[in-house]
């Protein structure tokens, strides 16, 4: 079967390896669709973040849906054909954080394509994967595509549960990808009555104002563009910071009102933050970080019809082509979320 193995930096070679088997309690699925991530990006561009550098060859890939091929034994909730979700979310179950309940703090998570521990955990860009069939969310009803946005939707709804209630709030989100516009989306169906966002690119904007923004600035065009919601010791009660960037959030803190709530989502490196402005207006900051039980409610109200997210599919690649796929999932002025095809 093929692979996509990332080597180094601009290194992306398309690989093959052995066929899996699956064993008691697992599945062999067919792969669909596998939607490039922030993550992957990372890896490709750079051979990693921070301190999370390739030290071996890893296959990529953590954003995936497929049909199931094989069946094994003690499975009886899943058919052979049926288009699954497969979470990437692998903990232990047995750590003291799985026993509390925050398996997405898990002391030994195999997170699909992830580069964290030595050896590398493995991704699934690959055309089988064997999975446990509790990682699988059946998703009749939706594309393949829609299927593998199961991953990014859960980060965000993850963080969404980390703000509290939105019904009724005023939101802001900073940086305009996958997450944010995912983010934006979330908001709106949670009940905020005002969202606006920023980004560079005017492309991911008007993403931003398809699924749901009331306002929208291009921060490189205008840099004061938030000043508009500095009145009064600001506007918005909770920020979803998704880009990553220091002077994003910097620049989002006069927007925002006394008591506000500030998600970190996006994972850029360590910023400088404006603490003393963050201390008078007594925001909180919080962090956010992966998923687990999330997984199987995104691809649940995505089936029902609650979230719509097939406005930031914008392209469909063959595994052949996955370096043009990911040099164009690289460029903001076209593209939201690129899958690759199997």
């Amino acid at each position: 079967m093929k692979v996509i193995v990332a080597h180094a930096a601009k290194d992306l070679r398309v690989e093959t390896r052995d066929m899996p088997t699956p064993g008691p309690g697992q599945v062999l699925v067919k792969m669909a669709a596998g939607g490039i991530c922030g993550s992957d990006l990372h890896y490709y561009n750079h051979g990693g973040f921070g301190p999370i550098q390739l030290r071996e060859p890893m296959i990529l890939g953590h954003e995936v849906a497929g049909h199931i091929e094989v069946v094994g034994d003690n499975v009886t909730d899943l058919d052979t054909g049926t288009l699954v979700a497969v979470s990437p979310s692998r903990p232990c179950g047995t750590c003291k954080y799985c026993a509390e309940g925050s398996q997405n703090h898990c002391l030994n998570m195999r997170f699909y394509g992830s580069a964290m521990p030595f050896p590398h955990i493995q991704g699934a860009f690959r055309e089988y994967i064997v999975a446990e069939a509790t990682q699988c969310a059946a998703a009749g009803g939706l594309s393949a595509g829609e299927a593998a946005m199961a991953e990014p939707l859960s980060v965000v709804l993850h963080a969404a549960k980390q703000a509290g209630d939105l019904m009724g709030k005023r939101v802001l989100v900073t940086g305009c990808g996958p997450i944010g516009l995912l983010a934006v989306l979330v908001a709106r169906a949670a009940g905020a009555v005002e969202i606006a966002a920023t980004d560079i690119s005017d492309f991911t904007l008007s993403k931003a104002r398809d699924v749901g923004a009331d306002h929208t600035v291009n921060v490189a065009q205008t840099p004061d563009g938030l000043s508009q919601f500095e009145a009064d010791k600001g506007h918005f009660d909770v920020l979803f910071e998704c880009s990553g960037v220091a002077s994003a959030l910097a620049s989002a803190v006069t927007a925002m009102r006394p008591g506000a709530t500030i998600m970190q989502l996006g994972l850029g490196g360590d910023m400088t933050l404006p603490m003393q402005a963050m201390t008078a207006k007594e925001l909180q900051l919080k962090g956010s970080f992966r998923f687990h039980a999330e997984f199987f409610t995104a691809v649940e109200m995505m089936r029902t019809g609650r979230l719509d997210v097939t406005p930031l599919i914008t392209h469909a690649i063959d595994i052949d082509a996955a370096v043009d796929a990911f040099e164009l999932a690289g460029d903001r002025s076209q593209a939201v979320k690129v899958n690759i095809t199997f």
